[in-house]
């Protein structure tokens, strides 16, 4: 480990250490997470510079831990191909990507519940007692569906780390990796394709609420579409 932080690239360096102070402030500050993290674009908590800060927020130590220790195993080798201008463009890119299709899928839930994508008014919130009403006939899934995404903000670069792990596997698809708990190597292409088909699978089952799974998906998504949209040619090794 020691030898990947010194071996930090300028770009993941300031990442890291921006993610950890945030992180580390939120731990102090507990609202911060509400504050920089980002909500539904329709709810009443949206806040414009959001789609921004929420990239550098994690919820607990075991979201920044997995999310920067990609950051530092595979963030640096794409700096040095890409260069920290394109670096720094392609990670924030993936970020946003992220959120965008999360935001699709949540405007599509948002429409088969209430008929349009636009259902602030259609709902109340008292936080005091922590209970839900409608003014529309609505059972309570529903509800509750409804208040998930009006009220609990999206946090973390996960959307942005996917897009570092689909470059990795596009330009070293033969790179062999060693993960914890499995005693053999697999390759680049597998690891990231069976991880993003198990994101997929997750999202449609609804496993883990509070993961933005379409989010993580999205980050690769568009990671790859700039890839392509760049014309960097892709190596094999």
């Amino acid at each position: 480990m020691n030898n990947l932080l010194s071996n930090l690239t300028p770009v993941v360096k300031n990442i890291l250490i921006i993610c950890v102070i945030c992180f580390i402030g939120s731990s102090i500050v507990k609202p911060a997470n509400s504050w920089l993290g980002v909500y539904y674009p329709d709810s009443d908590f949206f806040e414009i510079w959001q789609p921004v800060t929420y990239m550098f927020m994690h919820a607990d130590i075991g979201h920044i831990f997995f999310n920067m220790f990609a950051l530092v195993m595979f963030g640096p080798i794409i700096e040095n191909m890409f260069g920290s201008k394109r670096f720094l463009n392609y990670y924030i890119i993936c970020a946003l990507g992220a959120l965008v299709l999360q935001y699709g899928v949540q405007a599509i839930e948002v429409y088969q519940i209430a008929g349009t994508p636009f259902a602030k008014d259609l709902i109340s919130i008292d936080f005091i007692s922590n209970t839900i009403q409608s003014n529309t006939p609505l059972t309570s899934e529903e509800l509750r569906t409804l208040a998930s995404i009006y009220t609990i903000p999206m946090v973390g670069a996960s959307g942005a780390i996917f897009g570092l792990l689909l470059a990795f596997a596009y330009f070293f698809p033969n790179m062999p990796l060693y993960l914890m708990f499995i005693p053999v190597p697999i390759k680049a292409k597998y690891f990231v394709g069976g991880y993003i088909v198990l994101e997929i699978y997750l999202s449609f089952n609804n496993s883990g609420s509070s993961i933005a799974h379409l989010a993580h998906v999205g980050g690769a998504l568009f990671g790859y579409l700039l890839i392509k949209t760049w014309g960097i040619k892709k190596g094999y090794y």
